[in-house]
């Protein structure tokens, strides 16, 4: 198993957080509280905004990464985490798994489901290319995704951090959802981020058995 460690430096503020992944940041938000947690477990640090906007808001986070660097709250592999089962009520993981090797990706998801009591959250990149209309009717905005026409999906090139993306060739939505399903987690939301929509959002709830 080969589990990324990224550099402080990718997480540079003026380089790494533009418009669109500060919406991101605002989903993410959004999500875990709409589910009402008493507590979250966050996997993989990032800039560290996700955190500190949750405590600012009186929701108690805990962080993990494998990375020391970063400064997690504690430091450990998505796929053997130092926690006792149900151990926080939301568990999360935002842009983190695609830096693993596909092969990983059911024996995260499953050790998430392990420690989370009720939920699981995670994003993904997805690499559909779309058209974004956003239409103002005055009380409010409406927006649309239409799907760029294509013969096949593209093939995935690890030229970065990546190891794979959804949407690539042999990565389809319905792939990633059957996974969840098999590691015992139920997808009750599934959406592209209207003003970012190369991040896929997906809400899970645990189920009783596997």
């Amino acid at each position: 198993m080969t589990e990324a460690s990224i550099d402080p430096s990718h997480y540079d503020f003026a380089r790494y957080v533009d418009i669109k992944r500060w919406s991101s940041y605002w989903h993410q938000i959004h999500e875990t509280l709409s589910l009402r947690p008493k507590s979250v477990l966050e996997v993989g640090v990032g800039t560290g905004l996700y955190k500190s906007a949750l405590e600012a808001l009186h929701c108690p986070v805990t962080s993990v990464d494998i990375n020391p660097d970063l400064a997690p709250d504690h430091v450990g592999s998505v796929t053997a985490m130092p926690f006792e089962d149900a151990s926080f009520s939301v568990v999360v993981a935002f842009q983190v798994l695609e830096h693993m090797p596909y092969g990983d990706f059911r024996r995260s998801i499953a050790e998430m489901r392990r420690v989370a009591a009720e939920h699981v959250v995670i994003s993904l990149p997805d690499a559909r290319k779309v058209w974004r209309a956003v239409v103002d009717f005055g009380k409010g905005e409406r927006r649309w995704l239409m799907v760029k026409p294509r013969w096949r999906p593209r093939e995935h090139r690890v030229t970065g951090d990546h190891q794979w993306e959804i949407n690539k060739q042999g990565y389809p939505v319905e792939r990633i959802v059957a996974d969840l399903q098999s590691c015992g987690l139920v997808v009750v939301r599934n959406f592209e981020i209207p003003q970012n929509p190369y991040h896929r959002v997906f809400v899970c709830r645990k189920t009783a058995v596997v």
